[in-house]
């Protein structure tokens, strides 16, 4: 019974991130501010999430020593801090497990100064798989 009582105590002290799987046409209305950031439509963002995330906000993948975090997949060698690689160089200044919850601002931030430094082709899924016959990946607003 006291097992019980200290789980149930955690988990109201240290409530669980919640995080999204979002469809096409939810994410595309969320991100609708980025159509054309960069050049780049929403057609393609849509595009890239999905072959990088699945539309899921928790996706973490860990990839030759560093590990990616949410719908972006945000590497925490450069973009954030996590207690994984204490050098990052946190471009984004922010810590990578805020890339995991349902609230899509700061990913928005962070995706933004990545495109502007390392262009589209950051989310190696673009080049490959977004780059053109983007119809499918259009959702009526």
């Amino acid at each position: 019974m006291m097992s019980f009582v200290s789980l149930l105590l955690i988990g109201i002290m240290f409530p669980a991130i919640r995080g999204k799987q979002f469809t096409k046409c939810e994410l595309s209305q969320v991100l609708k501010d980025m159509d054309g950031y960069g050049g780049i439509p929403l057609s393609e963002w849509i595009c890239t999430i999905f072959h990088t995330s699945g539309y899921d906000t928790q996706t973490i993948v860990n990839n030759s020593g560093s590990t990616e975090y949410g719908l972006f997949q945000i590497n925490n060698k450069f973009w954030c801090r996590d207690n994984q690689i204490l050098q990052s160089r946190n471009i984004c200044d922010i810590s990578c497990d805020k890339f995991l919850d349902d609230d899509l601002t700061d990913d928005i931030i962070c995706a933004k100064k990545i495109l502007d430094k390392e262009g589209i082709d950051y989310w190696l899924a673009h080049k490959p798989l977004c780059s053109e016959k983007l119809e499918q990946w259009h959702c009526e607003m």
